[in-house]
């Protein structure tokens, strides 16, 4: 049984590693593919992936491993790794900085560790509860804002064209804050994890976009949710603030249903 301390240097490496190889083709001019549900890939998301899968398979074999790209091995596994190699691949393929690559441990719904690497700017976050959420080595935490109207809040992409209702609500909630941005993908839940920006929603979200970001958010003191309010990785969606904000934040997008 690898400690849990192991377990964080293992996320931390297999993303390295697999950022990496994909910082490898960032404004290489790769072909782009469209997958089934519409959405782009590249030669660089599935090396990426494929490289951290080898990693994986070499070290964790009786793990399950779960990715973007690849789908499911050994769906019947007591843990699963989840794998996004590119994590922002639109941003990736218009040579914008603000991508990563997501690498999270689960067993059952509980999230183990979850690490996430910025190759193009040099930046990577790994944290496992109780253990303290870190930053290139040092100890990271949420901002203590508790003024809305001084906030930084942020998306990824701010038509909401799936819940048309999400994006209204967001829209108010803009009105109140400070700045609003977008660009957002992973990179937006880096800035709340380290105190650059309070607040960061998606409407949708997989399993591979979500459970390195729990971990991250919880344990650099913020709150990690869906859309109905409930903490957890697997629900579709995602809100990440500050505590201090949280519950401000939640009742205006009207994100209080769950427990």
């Amino acid at each position: 049984m690898t400690s849990i301390q192991g377990l964080m240097q293992a996320a931390t490496e297999v993303a390295r590693k697999s950022g990496d190889v994909a910082l490898g083709f960032f404004r290489g001019g790769i072909a782009v593919d469209t997958k089934s549900d519409g959405t782009p890939v590249t030669v660089a998301d599935r090396t990426a992936e494929q490289t951290a899968r080898e990693w994986l398979e070499a070290r964790f074999p009786e793990d399950g491993i779960l990715g973007e790209e690849f789908g499911e091995t050994r769906p019947g596994a007591e843990r699963r790794w989840i794998l996004d190699p590119i994590d922002g691949t639109k941003t990736f393929i218009r040579g914008v900085p603000l991508w990563g690559t997501l690498v999270a441990l689960a067993k059952g719904d509980r999230i183990l560790v979850g690490a996430a690497y910025f190759p193009a700017v040099g930046e990577l976050l790994v944290a496992a509860p109780g253990e303290g959420c870190f930053l290139n080595g040092s100890h990271t935490q949420v901002s203590r804002q508790a003024d809305l109207s001084r906030a930084v809040v942020l998306c990824t992409d701010e038509r909401f064209l799936t819940y048309p209702e999400r994006g209204e609500a967001w829209r108010r909630l803009t009105r109140e804050a400070a700045v609003s941005r977008t660009w957002g993908d992973c990179y937006g839940y880096l800035m709340v994890a380290t105190g650059r920006a309070e607040v960061m929603v998606d409407e949708l979200l997989s399993p591979w976009d979500a459970a390195a970001l729990q971990p991250i958010i919880e344990e650099a003191g913020g709150v990690f949710s869906d859309w109905t309010g409930r903490r957890t990785s697997f629900g579709g969606s995602g809100i990440a603030t500050n505590g201090l904000l949280a519950q401000a934040v939640r009742e205006r997008l009207g994100a209080t249903g769950g427990p």
